[in-house]
């Protein structure tokens, strides 16, 4: 494959994939990128908002009573969205590189690499740093 970034949906597929929309095969690479990049928890809770933000604006506008506890109730909604959101990101990641056509497994398999190679890398740095035969003659 091309060593260019994989193809990015517009603003409305997007929009709809954040919405659970599956995408067309062309952006399948795209997907997995998603759910498994450095960012990906990040762009899950992006993700997440999206869903949210219109339900909690409806809420706020429809909820009868001062401004102050509308707030609070529409809050209170935001958090708990947030709470299951953040308790089912491994799940709903992995749902999304399944509908994209990969194996059942395939993200969780790709972030457990990176976190691996990761790992090393800060132990590399970390060796490099603090046990490169720098003696300090202290005790």
């Amino acid at each position: 494959m091309s060593e260019t970034s994989p193809r990015r949906p517009g603003p409305v597929r997007w929009l709809l994939y954040a919405f659970g929309r599956g995408l067309p095969p062309e952006y399948r690479e795209w997907v997995l990128h998603d759910v498994t990049a450095r960012t990906w928890v990040l762009r899950h809770m992006i993700r997440a908002t999206v869903q949210l933000l219109p339900i909690a604006v409806v809420l706020y506008l429809l909820i009868p009573g001062p401004a102050w506890v509308r707030g609070c109730a529409v809050l209170a909604g935001l958090l708990l969205g947030y709470f299951y959101s953040g308790a089912y990101v491994y799940e709903t990641t992995e749902h999304r590189a399944v509908k994209a056509g990969y194996p059942r497994g395939t993200a969780g398999r790709i972030r457990g690499m990176h976190g691996a190679a990761e790992r090393e890398e800060q132990e590399r740095r970390y060796e490099q740093r603090w046990r490169s035969g720098q003696s300090s003659g202290g005790g």
